[in-house]
């Protein structure tokens, strides 16, 4: 029986010979590893048989939770995914598990997989938008939630003692042509109506065999920006909160007088907007944008946001006029899309990008392309206002990117823990904190400490990578908000175990 190991270094007898797998891969909701890349000093935290052990530990979970043991899988485009997914697939099949590979895919496309095929369970091969060399599985197990933090859990506890059911009996079909199945279903009836000249910045990701030709059937005028295939993302990584990739939409846009440019990240379940004028608007301007379109056509809508997302979602008079009700949530798509579901929300909206449209504009689950469709749709409902126009309707408020100062992925959240305890500390002593007394804070993931005026800052850990997670905004000034960053990072400087930024504003 296979018992993983935590640590074993490349291009020796132990890396070739035993499942390698560090704990810490095992996140709140999905799973991310370092795999390596050449000329690297980063030893790698999984391996090929760490990779199979992971595909035994998971059809071992569906089948304890009582889930039938179909299950489809995907990869993304990166030079080690296939076979990563190929790695996994041979362990799912020694646990029983029946498997629907559609190939090269979306993250979103094997999610709509689980809808069109007919299968609960989903194991998706990606690494998202993290840097090359990381890679990661995105699981499900009841369509379309993705596990939280109860079934990784569970399966971190089953892979490290290699506690695997290995009932034998699995099987393998390979699902051909599935790319024309999902891009019919995003685009069957939407056709636009306004003409759209489209930036479509893919990174070299994997959205680019996908988000040209999907904006295209529904009318689009597409300019394509780095939508060939290169998994070396030679110009930066595809992440649409990265403000390298924000420029150079921007830079194309202005060039090209386009109607708006949109930027997908490495598997397509995220969608950054750059307006007409050369604006980078931070997805959750752009969720309010949707939401009061969205709102408009359903009036009372229910939302759901992560707490990194602007406070214009409880204050904004549009939202207030349509009957709208808006809920805070924990940052991260698979709790987000859950609370989606819990609450019956037409939609949720994550800072980062990830949107969740349930019916009648999506399935639950996210998807950058819905995303994309949505706002080209928003448009085409406002035929006498650019993308920059229903910008600029918005109040406005002062917010920053998302910041990240690392922090080690088995400190951080004990950083995160004292950080609370000094900013409650704070409010129950009523000290002035960045030049105001603290009105309220927000502990429902990490803290959102808010001063009298309504100035914010965010403090929480990352997820997915070795980071922090800063979020600040004002709607007073830029200064208030400068004031807010320079207090929450003086509290953050109180732990030497906080590194620099990876971009300020």
């Amino acid at each position: 029986m296979i018992k993983p190991v935590g640590e074993a270094r490349p291009n020796t007898f132990e890396f070739e010979t035993s499942a390698l797998i560090k704990a810490s891969g095992f996140r709140e909701y999905d799973a991310r590893w370092w795999f390596g890349q050449p000329g690297s000093a980063e030893p790698p935290e999984l391996n090929l048989i760490g990779v199979q052990a992971l595909g035994m530990g998971l059809g071992t979970l569906i089948r304890r939770l009582g889930v039938a043991s179909d299950i489809v899988t995907g990869h993304d485009f990166r030079s080690y995914s296939l076979s990563i997914k190929l790695a996994l697939v041979s362990g799912l099949m020694a646990a029983g598990a029946r498997v629907k590979d559609v190939g090269l895919a979306l993250s979103p496309m094997a999610y709509f997989a689980q809808f069109a095929l007919d299968t609960p369970s989903v194991a998706m091969v990606t690494a998202s938008h993290n840097e090359n060399g990381w890679t990661g599985v995105k699981m499900g197990a009841a369509r379309p939630l993705t596990f939280g933090p109860e079934e990784m859990s569970a399966l971190k506890t089953i892979v490290l003692a290699g506690d695997f059911d290995l009932a034998g009996g699995g099987s393998y079909d390979f699902v051909s042509g599935f790319r024309q199945t999902y891009l019919a279903d995003l685009t069957t009836g939407k056709r636009i109506l306004r003409p759209l000249k489209v930036v479509v910045a893919c990174g070299n990701g994997t959205a680019g065999a996908f988000a040209p030709e999907a904006l295209a059937r529904i009318g689009c005028e597409v300019i394509p920006l780095d939508v060939e295939l290169d998994h070396t993302f030679p110009r930066y990584n595809p992440n649409p909160e990265d403000m390298r990739m924000l420029h150079a939409i921007r830079d194309k846009v202005l060039e090209t007088g386009a109607d708006v440019g949109l930027g997908f990240d490495g598997d397509g379940d995220r969608c950054g907007v750059v307006d007409n004028e050369g604006n980078e608007i931070f997805a959750d301007k752009v969720g309010v944008m949707l939401a009061r379109d969205i709102s408009r056509l359903y009036p009372g809508s229910t939302f759901v946001v992560d707490v990194k997302s602007t406070g214009l979602f409880a204050t904004d008079s549009v939202l207030e006029a349509n009957g709208a009700v808006t809920h805070y949530w924990k940052t991260g798509h698979s709790y987000i899309k859950r609370r989606v579901g819990e609450l019956g929300a037409i939609a949720g909206f994550e800072k980062s990008g990830h949107f969740f449209f349930n019916a009648p504009i999506g399935r639950g689950y996210d998807d950058g392309l819905v995303t994309a469709i949505a706002i080209c749709q928003t448009l085409d409902r406002s035929p006498d206002s650019t993308i920059a126009d229903l910008y600029r309707a918005l109040p406005l408020t002062f917010g920053t990117p998302t910041m990240s100062p690392h922090c080690a992925d088995d400190l951080k959240y004990g950083v995160v823990e004292r950080v609370v305890s000094d900013f409650q500390a704070m409010k129950r002593d009523g000290t002035v904190f960045a030049g105001q007394r603290i009105a309220e804070l927000i502990t429902v993931n990490g803290v959102r400490v808010v001063a009298e005026d309504g100035t914010w800052g965010l403090v929480r850990a990352s997820s997915n990578k070795p980071e922090l997670v800063v979020v600040v905004e004002s709607p007073v000034s830029s200064e208030r908000r400068r004031q807010m960053f320079e207090g929450v990072d003086a509290v953050l400087r109180r732990s030497p175990e906080v590194g620099p930024y990876n971009q300020t504003f």
